[in-house]
């Protein structure tokens, strides 16, 4: 909605705007700020009255930052409790209205009391509440509000995954604002696509008498008006409208109605300015089709989305401030997501607000409960459950609710068996739970029944009756991911039992992907590594089956001990580096709703000069190009020593009709006479150029000669990296079947190079020294010899570790740059210096990818280095011509070498030595 309302808070105050904006008062004071703050450890605030205004405080916290994150000024993880208080001395400017107290949200149990008096108690860590405190608000005299929170990390929690930082105590704006006597306590907006509205408002009175509900949109030309009969208490009121000439909401349009309600009667107008937007969340048979694939507005949408901790560093799970939460959407949407889940926990109102304003679909789930599921557990979270539905209802972003994620808090004992490794203890999701969570999906059916609802997340094969059929999986390895997919898409259908529990069977419901990565498809996770090269083909996979209609990607961002995020943990960015491949290209391309497919391997071992056949298909999920020829064109290009070269090409064209995947015509393409990474490249682009999407596979196209061949003059030598004579350095080893060698800090490879002397080079005029060579960026499991730790439950609440010493790790390519400066010498004397600009691992390495020797565990893998070429100086090429033999060197000054081999890296090559 329009950001236009004044600010009635003071600019200097933490997250200053209005906590609301989808249900937003103009007359209201903001409390966030400093707060006194004292920790209760022994339980005696209530008996020493700490709830009085006398009390008094020892410390200060920042509200509304959680007590244990670093912005509030505590930075504290202490479960426990504390007691909050704060003076007040606003007013309503109408004399007569009420004060409401209102709090985002608080972690867990809370009693607040205002100028002493107690005016009630909430229980629950996500849902907002509030209080009308008009009969105790002093008007013309300072105020005291005070909150004690309770937060025990008990089994019947609703927790989520707070262990990334907990939201202890007050954790979201905390406000007061003024309401007529009569004012309108909530309302739910449901749109069809003709643009009815049907609206069913709630009222409270403070007394019995004629009233008037109108609603005013878009600057009034959506208009409506009712005339109430009021009744004392509590009113419930339904009505219809119809907005002419109805823009829908989607990601790509993200229309919005803002307006206001407003109630009028003798006690004055209460004035709320909300918003809604006009879209349809469904499932659909398409085509003759036998399984549903998911609808928005009426048509098929592919939903390309990530999973989303909402995790800040420096706030935990409150955002710092309101740009980095609108930030957020354009991040996800720099990468051409359409979609985010929102990880075991409800976003907060603002972020879901620029979900809404900017265009992001929205999957939230319901915060777990880590006991077990026993009637207390149960209680709390259908109450927690109850509140989120009732604040975020009103969301076009939110197309579908998670009622439970991977059975977390539904096993019983889970936690006992789990955290104690008591082999005897039971941890069985027991039938009498599957019933309740069964009972949990048709609440939230006839509760919602305008989305999309999920029983259960699940990675454990569980689901009980859901409106999507979803699975989460963690693989590394093109062969065992290509597998794993097809098994799940070969056992869909009606009637299976596959993925479902307790004799329940699939319906027709849409599959989709809710979980998947290769971060713990690695033995001891994948440590902080590359994601690019799994990420492209596991694209391709989901793609390639016509049945599947989405996936969830792990994760949005970097946290605290998983660094398998697009971004890392501050927002900034990883490079993919797929633009090395096909020109323009980014991750983007990836998530078109059009999409080629290329049915193959992301790198194939080829001889030189063979002729390939690949398969494509077509992925059409969007009509915006349905009736045109769209033109399919190709390139196999590859890198020659630094040259880029065009090996075969081609185009054709392409009738694009109808939704769904299709078999398009091959493409025949012949590899290069030589030693090669080849790429094949396709772009799908419009009549007038406009590109669609982008894609390429890669092959280690082979010449079988010794030495190699590459299309240049001269005799070529090739050293393999690890024949060096010596090496001096403080760390040095192998990597990738010792196609690689590093060394690091600072220290040196020495290489026994003979000249063959022949009649094809009796003279020798030019010697030229070819390598691909890195910084080498050293980690703890590089100074120290470690073993592969193992990890239990306390992953998931938040296990803080450092990534340097999982053995998997070879940091991604990032924005910061680890530069190494190296000497290159003969016998001694230094030729040439070069730059090494960083450690890179993205990829770019996909010799290093191609020929990792075991899919589970991650051998430096992605890394790879820059091509250095260097002309040795005539003098030293005068004695060659007597000697015919030389030492090379190598040296690294600082910052560490490492050193690509053919089989790792970017470039075929070894160590290679061209003279003529």
């Amino acid at each position: 909605m329009s950001e236009s309302i004044t600010i009635k808070a003071a600019t200097s105050i933490p997250r200053p705007e209005y906590p609301r904006p989808d249900w937003q008062r103009s007359e209201w004071e903001n409390l966030n700020g400093d707060w006194s703050f004292q920790f209760d450890s022994e339980d005696r605030g209530r008996s020493e009255n700490w709830s009085q205004p006398a009390a008094s405080f020892s410390s200060t916290i920042i509200v509304p930052f959680s007590w244990s994150s670093p912005l509030s000024g505590i930075g504290m993880d202490e479960k426990g409790i504390a007691w909050y208080s704060r003076k007040s001395s606003w007013k309503p400017a109408n004399s007569k209205d009420r004060v409401i107290l209102r709090f985002g949200a608080v972690d867990y149990d809370s009693e607040v009391w205002v100028n002493g008096t107690a005016i009630g108690t909430h229980s629950g860590g996500y849902g907002n509440f509030e209080f009308d405190v008009t009969q105790v608000w002093n008007r013309s005299a300072e105020n005291t509000i005070t909150v004690r929170t309770e937060d025990l990390d008990l089994g019947h929690q609703g927790r989520g995954k707070q262990g990334y930082g907990e939201t202890r105590g007050i954790w979201q704006p905390v406000w007061l604002e003024a309401r007529p006597q009569n004012y309108v306590s909530d309302a739910r907006f449901i749109t069809k696509l003709d643009g009815t509205i049907q609206v069913t408002a709630n009222i409270t009175a403070g007394a019995a008498g004629q009233a008037k509900l109108a609603f005013s949109f878009a600057n009034n030309s959506v208009a409506h008006q009712e005339d109430l009969e009021l009744t004392e208490g509590h009113n419930t009121i339904a009505t219809t409208f119809t907005a002419a000439d109805p823009q829908h909401w989607s990601p790509d349009s993200p229309h919005l109605y803002e307006g206001e309600i407003i109630l009028s009667s003798s006690a004055g107008e209460d004035r709320v300015q909300t918003y809604f937007g006009i879209r349809e969340i469904g499932t659909a048979l398409i085509d003759g089709r036998n399984y549903r694939w998911i609808t928005l507005n009426g048509k098929p949408v592919y939903l390309n989305g990530t999973l989303d901790q909402s995790f800040h560093p420096t706030g935990y799970f409150t955002y710092p401030a309101d740009e980095d939460m609108q930030n957020e959407i354009f991040l996800l949407k720099r990468l051409g997501l359409n979609f985010v889940r929102i990880h075991i926990k409800p976003e907060e109102p603002r972020k879901l607000y620029w979900a809404d304003k900017l265009g992001m679909l929205v999957m939230e789930d319901m915060p777990c409960f880590w006991g077990n599921p026993d009637e207390q557990a149960r209680l709390s979270y259908e109450s927690e459950a109850r509140e989120i539905f009732n604040r975020d209802y009103n969301h076009p972003s939110i197309f579908s609710w998670i009622m439970f994620n991977e059975t977390w808090g539904l096993k019983t004992n889970s936690k006992a068996a789990s955290l104690t490794g008591d082999a005897g203890a039971t941890n069985h999701y027991l039938p009498d739970t599957q019933e309740w969570v069964r009972s949990m999906y048709h609440w939230a059916k006839k509760e919602d029944p305008t989305r999309i609802i999920e029983d259960n997340s699940p990675c454990n094969y569980d689901h009980v009756e859901s409106d999507i059929n979803t699975w989460h999986f963690y693989l590394n390895g093109y062969e065992n991911l290509r597998k794993h997919v097809t098994e799940v898409v070969e056992k869909t259908f009606v009637g299976s039992t596959f993925n479902y529990i307790g004799g329940n069977q699939q319906s027709d419901a849409p599959l989709m992907n809710s979980e998947c990565g290769a971060v713990w498809g690695v033995e001891g996770s994948a440590g902080d590594s590359d994601l690019a090269w799994h990420y492209r083909y596991m694209m391709n996979e989901f793609r390639r089956h016509d049945k599947m209609c989405g996936f969830v990607f792990t994760e949005f961002k970097d946290v605290v001990n998983e660094w398998n995020g697009y971004y890392r943990i501050d927002g900034t960015d990883k490079l993919f580096g797929y633009e090395a491949f096909v020109p323009g290209m980014s991750i983007a391309d990836l998530h078109s709703a059009d999409f080629i497919v290329i049915d193959a391997a992301p790198c194939e071992t080829v001889d030189a000069g063979k002729a390939v056949s690949v398969a494509l298909l077509s992925s059409s999920f969007s009509d915006q190009y349905h009736g045109q020829s769209l033109t399919l064109s190709w390139e196999l290009s590859y890198d020659n020593l630094g040259v880029r070269v065009t090996a075969d090409s081609g185009c054709t064209q392409l009738e694009w009709n109808g939704y769904g995947v299709k078999a398009i015509a091959p493409i025949a393409a012949k590899m290069p006479n030589q030693d090669a990474v080849a790429v094949l490249g396709v772009q799908l682009s419009t009549a007038d150029g406009k590109v669609i999407t982008r894609n390429f596979i890669t092959y280690d196209v082979r010449s079988g000669d010794a030495n190699n061949k590459y299309d240049a003059e001269g005799i070529w030598i090739s050293v393999p990296v690890a024949s060096f004579s010596t090496r001096e350095w403080p760390y040095s080893w192998n990597a990738l079947q010792n196609q690689k060698v590093s060394g690091g800090d600072s220290g040196s490879f020495t290489y026994d190079i003979t000249l063959p002397d022949t009649d094809e080079a009796a003279f020798i005029g030019d010697v030229d020294i070819i390598f691909e060579a890195s910084a080498k960026r050293l980690l703890v499991k590089d100074r120290e010899h470690l073993s592969q730790k193992q990890h239990d439950i306390s992953y998931m609440h938040g296990l803080k570790t450092d990534p340097e010493i999982n053995l998997n790790t070879y940091y991604m390519t990032d924005s910061v740059r680890y530069e190494s400066n190296i000497r290159i010498l003969i016998d001694g004397q230094q030729i040439e210096a070069a730059l090494l600009p960083d450690d890179p691992a993205d990829s770019r390495g996909v010799l290093s990818w191609h020929y990792q020797p075991v899919d589970n565990k991650l051998d430096e893998a992605g890394s790879y280095g820059y091509l250095v070429k260097v002309r040795v100086p005539s003098a030293v090429v005068a004695k060659l011509n007597q000697t015919r033999q030389f030492k090379l060197q190598l040296e690294a000054l600082d910052g560490g070498l490492a050193l690509y081999g053919r089989n790792a890296g970017r470039y075929p090559i070894d160590l290679l030595i061209r003279y003529q």
